[in-house]
């Protein structure tokens, strides 16, 4: 079981043609001139997957998400993990707003669950983070056998 790509869907990761000029200044201004947004840890969300014999573990961190804002989506062998944060400022009145740096976007990662039993995974969500148990597939049992004639 194995990661198949990340996705984050977030402006401040979106293409920027001044990227080199940037990279140029923040070498030049040292640390201090670091930009918030640029944290890789906003750019995925972190998991553990652990093997517990008959069962895979796989433990997201996801804090500050509501239940009902995270999606889990079955292709084939492919499991899905989507979680959306929306931005609360657009709610308020904006002249109150002094600073935001709160993250928000919809956040992606797909993983290769080839091996699993796809009837009987199940997920829970406490506490800021997402379990799944992804119980494994039963070996298969030969279905070719030599009979033997009497």
């Amino acid at each position: 079981m194995f990661e198949l790509s990340r996705r984050m869907n977030h402006p401040v990761n979106q293409y920027n043609p001044f990227r080199e000029m940037e990279e140029m200044e923040r070498r030049f201004f040292g640390p201090a001139y670091e930009d918030f947004f640029r944290s890789p840890s906003l750019a995925e969300f972190k998991t553990d997957i652990t093997d517990e014999g008959d069962h895979f573990l796989l433990e997201a961190d996801l804090p500050g998400f509501d239940k009902k804002d995270i999606q889990l989506d079955l292709d084939g062998d492919t499991l899905t993990v989507k979680a959306e944060r929306h931005s609360n400022v657009e709610k308020k009145e904006k002249d109150k707003v002094v600073r935001v740096e709160r993250s928000y976007g919809s956040y992606s990662r797909s993983y290769d669950i080839t091996g699993i039993d796809k009837d009987g995974i199940r997920a829970s969500y406490e506490g800021g983070v997402l379990k799944l148990t992804l119980p494994k597939e039963a070996p298969a049992v030969p279905t070719n056998r030599r009979i033997e004639i009497q």
